[in-house]
């Protein structure tokens, strides 16, 4: 099983970056291979919306991102960890996901499968901090969330979310989180239902 933890944190280090480390390593423990992709400093340009995608499922932008499709239709689990920024995803992770325009192609308009083994079972988790309380703080970013994973073919098998985290490493005082995201990594990997 091929799991990939996506970092959309632009701070490394910070309370996502502890949060999705701790849940690969659950992921691994559970006997699955693991890969982490760190946005923040890789060369993805936005979607320029030309729909030039929509002639064979591949975006005409050469960038990073032609790697990081392959990995997305590969992993078998994927791990999206962002913390909140104005009630929504960071640009890093927004602007991963608005690239994969061209797998919404590749699926709706051309007709093929995402998954490079189609018919096997994939299944997302969702991570995220914020800094503020407010009641429907995850809301917009799990809309976009559970958007991205339809297109991918995946179901969003759970969420491990904080509110109330803003300083850098302040997750590591919160009394289950780590162990939360461990959790959360071994039963994505593993048969253990959420």
């Amino acid at each position: 099983m091929k799991v990939l933890g996506i970092a959309g944190s632009p701070r490394r280090g910070g309370n996502t970056d502890l949060l999705l480390e701790q849940a690969v390593a659950g992921a691994r423990g559970a006997g699955a291979e693991t890969e982490v992709v760190v946005l923040h400093g890789l060369n993805i340009f936005p979607c320029r919306h030309c729909g030039g995608c929509l002639e064979d499922g591949r975006c005409v932008i050469e960038d990073d991102m032609q790697w990081i499709y392959t990995r997305l239709r590969e992993s078998d689990r994927l791990i999206i960890a962002s913390p909140v920024f104005f009630m929504g995803l960071t640009a890093q992770t927004k602007m991963m996901i608005d690239r994969c325009q061209a797998l919404w192609a590749m699926k709706y308009v051309l007709k093929r499968p995402v998954a490079i083994s189609p018919g096997r079972e994939r299944k997302g988790l969702f991570i995220s901090v914020g800094g503020t309380g407010f009641s429907k703080l995850f809301q917009p970013s799990l809309a976009t969330i559970k958007s991205f994973f339809i297109v991918l073919d995946m179901v969003l098998a759970g969420e491990v979310t904080f509110a109330m985290i803003d300083e850098k490493e302040a997750i590591k005082e919160h009394p289950t989180a780590l162990q939360d995201a461990f959790d959360a990594g071994k039963r994505l990997a593993s048969s253990i239902e959420y």
